[in-house]
């Protein structure tokens, strides 16, 4: 057994042992880690920073210590000195290993980074918006009149606007005068007001007509990449949509790795919540700039998320979400200056609104798709889906909503899977497997040829193939049971079993190649048996809570299904039902509604009612927790199989007829080698 200290890198999740005074980058090209570099290693370009995290990592059984990486050293100040680093970041190519670390690759340091694919929908908004823009003349001062300029400017508010009352904080008042008389007495203020105010707070002013417009960000802050629509609040047209990547994945890619963090680690939680807001910071600065705005023009934030999101956004400890009985520090809505949030590179009177949560693992998003998909108005039963690190479901027509959160992990999004990586360009994202033949073609991001097909290679000389993304391995696992090389309970056949010899020994069990660059120093990439493990735990959850709440319901089927989220937007419907992710419907009665969460941000950044509305509506709902129904694992078992143990499927057999193989011989599952080992 090695005593070489192990070296874990996130979002990848790859991992290696390495010698002390190993370059983290040497470490990384090693095991085959996205991180840039073009100067050889000499401290020069940049490219492969790397942020070290400290403490207790449970989920990756390590204890990262203070010293586990060497010194800071001259090539690095020299570096700072010059450009500057941002605090907490070394440069892969000097710092080296001397103890158990756990390395987060940012996505500026990735030579793939990720498509946050996350755009916004077109949609309908009524404009009302809580932030307005008003150009008033005020009368200007006298002898006679020994009135304040602000009380004034209230005055021709009322008369001009029949707006009764207005405030302003020290910062606004300190260039009220200046701006008056630069204006010679007329201004364009920004007013905010919300659903619940009573007075009008003063959030910039402008001398003369201001032209120039006024945004607010709806922002959609999920466990793993955080997505923003710049949006212009007097017509409500999106301006700019970006993401990225969440930094908190460092601290553990799924929820309750975070909030372990923060037990384990005395103030765990506030160095997440420094790690967010730093981002948000980061994707304000960039989405003015694509938009060609000044970001003091932003004058506004809706903000959507689950529960942990939520409290560490807020700089709240997350801890007691993660135990029962899940309390939340508030599930009401927040309203709160952007200021008190660190949030600094809007306009500094910025105001935040966060929508309500439902319950303690039902958060704020899964309250903007309510608000989005509006389950409570329709006339037949639709089950609503947001597929990501943690699902949030929602089931219910104008009688009743149901809600429940299910812990599917990240392998959808390509984590925990072998090949596996984020969305990016060079990801294998489609996959069809001639049930014949047995032989792949596939398609990757950045092209739209399939493999087999004229220019492909052409298209993909810049990226290459670099590894299947969560939608790719979705259609890789329910293509391979659809060919005969998987069997119901998720078992890969061997060669002579299979017909095929793509399907190559691994241990104990097999594994299914796609894709073999490896001669020519590319990528290798298969299907392994411990990726269909991933993939069935995954399912099973999202399909037992979907189950859960039928049961509630009183229902066997519903007549609608809508998946939402980014990953909802790019997963086949058909690979979806063949895997058993939802519920028997029909195909056609199955349909994505994109990033609904962020549609419903949008719409409560355009119109205050709504937020009334749905905070309103979220008291209507019911929870049912997943973590102490019993009936949860009972369906989360037979879900396992695929597409299920028990539930016949009767739609999905109407357009495709699943072969009956059965490969578990007794001497090639995971279970008998488990047997073998316990008897050694």
């Amino acid at each position: 057994m090695t005593t070489d200290p192990l070296v874990v890198f996130t979002p990848s999740g790859k991992r290696g042992h390495f010698p002390v005074g190993t370059p983290i980058l040497t470490a990384a090209r090693q095991l085959g880690v996205d991180l840039d570099s073009v100067c050889g290693g000499r401290g020069i370009c940049s490219k492969c920073q790397i942020t070290p995290s400290y403490g207790e990592f449970p989920k990756h059984g390590v204890t990262v210590r203070e010293d586990a990486l060497s010194e800071w050293n001259a090539v690095e100040q020299r570096y700072d000195d010059k450009r500057g680093l941002k605090p907490g970041r070394r440069l892969g190519c000097q710092a080296t290993v001397q103890g158990d670390v756990v390395i987060d690759v940012p996505p500026e340091s990735q030579v793939h980074r990720q498509v946050v694919r996350k755009a916004a929908a077109a949609r309908a908004i009524t404009m009302d918006p809580a932030t307005r823009l008003y150009f008033v003349v005020v009368e200007e001062p006298d002898m006679h009149s020994p009135t304040g300029d602000l009380e004034r400017l209230e005055r021709a508010l009322r008369e001009q606007w029949q707006i009764d009352a207005i405030t302003a904080d020290l910062s606004l008042l300190s260039k009220l005068q200046p701006t008056l008389r630069k204006g010679k007495w007329e201004v364009t203020v920004a007013l905010h007001k919300g659903h619940k105010d009573s007075v009008a707070r003063i959030v910039e002013i402008w001398p003369g007509l201001h032209e120039n417009g006024l945004y607010g960000l709806a922002i959609d802050l999920g466990s793993t990449t955080i997505a923003a629509h710049l949006t212009d609040l007097d017509t409500g047209e999106v301006k700019a949509s970006s993401g990225l990547m969440n930094p908190q994945i460092r601290f553990g890619e799924d929820l309750m790795s975070r909030v372990s963090y923060a037990m384990m680690n005395p103030g765990g939680d506030q160095e997440m919540t420094r790690a967010v807001r730093e981002a948000i910071n980061d994707l304000v600065t960039s989405i003015a700039d694509e938009a060609g705005i000044d970001p003091a023009l932003i004058v506004e934030t809706v903000f959507v998320c689950n529960p942990v999101m939520h409290h560490l956004l807020l700089g709240l400890d997350p801890v007691e979400l993660g135990q029962a009985p899940f309390a939340l520090a508030t599930s009401e809505s927040v309203t709160l200056p952007a200021r008190e949030m660190d949030l600094t590179t809007m306009n500094p009177r910025a105001q935040v609104y966060i929508l309500p949560c439902i319950a303690g693992h039902v958060g704020a998003d899964c309250a903007a798709v309510a608000l989005s998909e509006e389950p409570g108005k329709s006339q037949d039963l639709v089950l609503i889906v947001d597929v990501g690190t943690n699902a949030e479901i929602l089931l219910g027509n104008t009688t009743r909503v149901l809600a429940c959160s299910s812990p599917t992990g990240p392998a959808f999004e390509g984590a925990q899977i072998s090949s596996g990586q984020r969305a990016a360009p060079g990801a294998i994202e489609r996959i069809q497997i001639d049930p014949v033949t047995k032989e792949p073609r596939f398609r990757v991001i950045g092209s739209d040829k399939w493999s087999d097909e004229d220019g492909f290679e052409a298209d993909i000389a810049t990226t290459g193939i670099t590894g299947i993304c969560g939608s790719g391995i979705i259609e890789a696992v329910a293509e391979m049971r659809m060919a005969g090389l998987l069997d119901e309970s998720g078992l890969i056949g061997s060669a002579e079993q299979t017909g095929s010899s793509r399907c190559i020994p691994e241990g104990r069990t097999h594994s299914y190649l796609i894709h073999d660059a490896s001669a020519e120093g590319g990528s290798r990439i298969t299907v392994t048996q411990g990726d269909i493990r991933a993939i069935q735990l995954a399912k099973s959850a999202l399909y037992a809570g979907a189950r859960l709440l039928m049961d509630e319901m009183g229902v066997d089927k519903v007549d609608r299904v809508v998946l939402a989220g980014a990953f909802g937007a790019h997963i086949s419907t058909k690979h979806a039902m063949v895997l058993g992710m939802i519920p028997d419907a029909p195909l056609d009665k199955v349909q994505s509604a994109g990033n609904a969460a962020g549609t419903g941000a949008r719409i409560a950044l355009c119109n205050i009612a709504a937020r009334a509305e749905i905070e309103r509506v979220v008291r209507e709902i019911t929870k049912v927790e997943t973590a102490i129904e019993p009936k949860f694992q009972e369906h989360f078992v037979a879900a396992n199989a695929i597409p299920h143990k028990t539930d016949p499927f009767p739609e999905l057999a109407k357009i495709v007829t699943l072969p009956t193989p059965s490969f578990n011989t007794g001497g090639d599952t995971e279970k008998t080698g488990r047997r073998r080992r316990r008897k050694a």
